[in-house]
């Protein structure tokens, strides 16, 4: 038995013996899944139909995918361990891994984190649950989603479920903010044992998938700030006292600081650096480029995503006795280059998502969120108001999906368009007609 091909949930009867390999079944199912197309309509870091340049959820996790396959690739010519490892956990497949990129914000709702902030904080504070968009990952592709020949979910193989789970372990531990929902950790849980994973630890795809999430992120993002002008490339700007005070604040104030090791440097004068290296960098490339900005903005983009990618390797991680993706130097982990990508990244977040008028949106977004549940959460009324083929569902499985649970992923499998004409149509004073298709 191939531990890595086990599809859990699938029945017995199945199609078998067709010429596609197991894992790219996997990629037609999800590709071809409606929470997949959904995510032209989710929020990256600027609103879904803001603009025809900025990324979507889709746009980002296509460059997620396009990347971490790439590196998958470069690892199995120079490391061809990695396909023959004996533990399932630390073989290192290109599609498994470009699945699990494909698959991994499926479980986002409208509005980016605004809208999971919402949401959590609405199920925590009356029923007692949890909404964190990596379990909603799981919860939409072993549940929600629909195939033929299927009870629920898209039956996908271990090898990807397993590399989709960036955080293994049970989200309704205390004190864990991230993690699986227990109604699907019992069967992420079952494969873990039979892999005989290390507790804590994720395969090593699931490792290189959310260090090219983090890749993304610290540079795409960037580019479209650049482009929307949120960030700009000037001595005035990368050398703001306040900026600088933020993205100090930032590394400090996050919760997982410790894994970069920021006690062994000035952080003040390391995030300096950086910005002068990155305005020094920009101007050098933008002579190259004859003064274009917008080659300037992509060649930039792509020197660092190259240097990024490039440096990721496996190292030993013997405090879990595991091996370990990341970034590395002469076959040790790369610290500088981490902690770089931190800076990165934590510019992305203070220049574009904590502008005031981001803000501003998150808080009219934060309003439209709260008055869908208000208008759904009561049974009675919300019945009424919801698509019949969505309480098909719930009352087939109502033995196991509290109400609470079946409005949270209804509105969080709502598009940012979406969620807002729904709030129209019951708000404002005109929207639409009653013919169009939902």
């Amino acid at each position: 038995m191939d531990l890595r091909k086990i599809r859990p949930g699938e029945a017995a009867s199945s199609k078998v013996g067709e010429d596609r390999d197991e894992f790219e079944k996997d990629y037609a199912r999800l590709i071809q899944s409606p929470a997949f197309r959904r995510l032209q309509g989710k929020s990256q870091v600027f609103g879904a139909g803001t603009g025809d340049y900025y990324r979507t959820r889709l746009t980002h996790s296509l460059e997620v995918a396009q990347i971490a396959r790439e590196v998958a690739k470069r690892f199995g010519r120079t490391m061809p361990s990695l396909q023959q490892a004996e533990h399932p956990g630390l073989v290192i497949d290109p599609t498994v891994v470009e699945c699990a990129a494909l698959a991994h914000d499926f479980g986002h709702p409208p509005f980016g984190h605004k809208g999971e902030e919402v949401l959590n904080n609405i199920l925590w504070s009356e029923y007692g649950l949890k909404y964190e968009g990596n379990a909603q990952n799981f919860r939409i592709l072993m549940f929600l989603e629909k195939r033929a020949g299927s009870e629920s979910g898209l039956d996908l193989t271990a090898a990807v479920l397993l590399g989709i789970n960036k955080y293994p372990y049970l989200l309704e531990e205390e004190g864990r903010l991230k993690g699986v929902y227990a109604s699907e950790w019992e069967s992420i849980q079952m494969l873990r044992t039979m892999w005989q994973m290390p507790a804590g630890c994720p395969t090593l795809e699931a490792q290189l998938m959310d260090l090219c999430d983090d890749i993304a992120y610290s540079t795409h993002d960037i580019e479209d700030g650049i482009r929307a002008g949120k960030i700009q490339m000037n001595a005035t700007f990368f050398e703001n006292q306040r900026m600088i005070r933020h993205l100090v604040l930032e590394i400090i104030n996050d919760p997982n600081n410790h894994r970069f090791g920021w006690e062994q440097v000035d952080i003040e004068a390391m995030v300096r650096k950086v910005m002068a290296d990155y305005l020094e960098q920009w101007e050098r490339i933008f002579v190259e480029c004859h003064r274009e900005e917008s080659r300037t903005r992509r060649e930039m983009k792509a020197r660092w995503v190259s240097r990024f990618a490039n440096s990721l390797g496996i190292v030993d991680d013997p405090g879990k006795n595991w091996k370990k993706v990341t970034l590395v130097i002469d076959g040790v982990e790369d610290w500088d280059l981490l902690r770089t990508m931190e800076i990165l990244k934590k510019l992305a977040w203070v220049t574009l998502i904590k502008d005031f008028r981001v803000l501003r949106l998150q808080k009219r977004s934060e309003i439209i969120v709260q008055s869908l549940w208000n208008s759904f959460i009561e049974p009675d009324k919300g019945q009424w108001i919801i698509p019949p083929d969505w309480l098909d569902s719930y009352e087939r499985h109502k033995h196991h999906w509290s109400w609470p649970r079946f409005i949270a992923d209804y509105i969080s499998g709502m598009t940012d368009a979406y969620a807002e004409k729904v709030y129209a149509e019951l708000f404002a004073s005109k929207s639409g007609s009653i013919y169009e298709m939902d």
